[in-house]
C-alpha cells in the first residue's frame, strides 16, 4: 500500500465524500418527488440512489482518507486505536469532523441549486418522536458494528459493499431510515425537501447516534474482542501503509 496522504489531503477527501454524499441522499430525494407521488416508491428510488452513490465513493476516496463521511465513524476510530499508534489522533479528528460537516452542508446546497430550490431553506420536516430515536441507535450501532467488525475480522476491502448494502437495508428496517451519521443530519436541515429535517430534530437525532456509537464500540468488544492484526487506521477501507499516526502529516 502507498503511503498514508498528508492530513490537509485527506480531510479535502473527507469534505468532497461527505457533500457527494448528501448530494447523491437529497438531489435523489427531490428527483424522487418530483416523478412520483408515492411514498413507497420515493423511499425506493432515494434509498437505491444512496446505495450505489455511498459504494462508489467508499471504493473511490476510501484509499486516501479511510472514506469515513460521517464523525461517528473518525470518533469511533479514535478510540478503538488511542491506546497505541492504530487510528486516528484527536489532531486528525479535529480536522476530519469538521471537514464531513462543512462538506454535509455544501452537498445539501449543491442538490438544492441542482433542482431550482432554493439553496438555503431550512427543512419543515419535524423528526421529534422517541421511536425514530431509537431507530437511529439501532441503524448507527449496527453501522459501528459492521465496519469495526469487518476490520476485527480482516476484511475491510468488503466496505464499499457490506456499508452501502446495510445503509440501504437500514434505509427500511429503521424507523428513522437511518441517517446515522451527525455531519448527515446537520448538511439535511438546510434543504426543505424529501430529504429534510427540521433544524429543532437535530440536536435529538445527533445525542442518538451518540448512543449508538457507544453502543456500537461496546458491541464490538464483546462480540471481535481486541483488535489482531488489522489496524483502525484501515476504517472504512485499507489506505496508506500502517504508521504512528504522527506519520505522513
Amino acid at each position: 500500500m502507498s503511503e498514508i496522504a498528508p492530513l490537509g489531503r485527506r480531510a479535502a477527501v473527507e469534505f468532497v465524500g461527505t457533500g457527494a454524499l448528501v448530494a447523491v441522499v437529497v438531489g435523489s430525494g427531490i428527483q424522487a418527488a418530483k416523478l412520483t407521488g408515492d411514498a413507497g416508491l420515493q423511499l425506493l428510488a432515494n434509498s437505491t440512489a444512496t446505495v450505489f452513490g455511498l459504494g462508489v465513493l467508499i471504493a473511490l476516496l476510501g484509499p486516501v482518507s479511510g472514506a469515513h463521511f460521517n464523525p461517528v465513524i473518525t470518533l469511533a476510530a479514535w478510540w478503538t486505536g488511542r491506546r497505541g499508534s492504530e487510528g486516528p489522533d484527536l489532531r486528525e479528528a479535529a480536522a476530519y469532523v469538521p471537514a464531513q460537516i462543512a462538506g454535509a452542508i455544501g452537498g445539501a446546497v449543491l442538490a438544492n441549486a441542482m433542482f431550482a430550490e432554493p439553496l438555503v431553506r431550512w427543512s419543515t420536516h419535524a423528526r421529534w418522536y422517541g421511536h425514530l430515536w431509537l431507530g437511529e441507535v439501532v441503524a448507527t450501532a449496527g453501522l459501528v458494528l459492521l465496519i469495526f467488525g469487518l476490520a476485527r475480522v480482516g476484511r475491510a476491502h468488503l466496505a464499499p459493499v457490506a456499508v452501502a448494502a446495510y445503509i440501504g437495508a437500514a434505509y427500511w428496517f429503521t424507523s428513522s431510515t437511518s441517517f446515522a451519521n451527525p455531519a448527515v443530519t446537520v448538511g439535511r436541515a438546510f434543504t426543505d425537501t424529501f430529504a429534510g429535517i427540521a433544524p429543532a430534530s437535530v440536536l435529538p437525532f445527533i445525542a442518538a447516534q451518540i448512543v449508538g456509537l457507544v453502543v456500537g464500540i461496546v458491541l464490538v468488544a464483546v462480540l471481535f474482542g481486541r483488535p489482531a492484526a488489522t489496524p483502525a487506521e484501515d476504517v472504512v477501507v485499507p489506505h496508506g501503509a500502517h504508521h504512528p499516526a504522527a506519520t505522513g502529516r
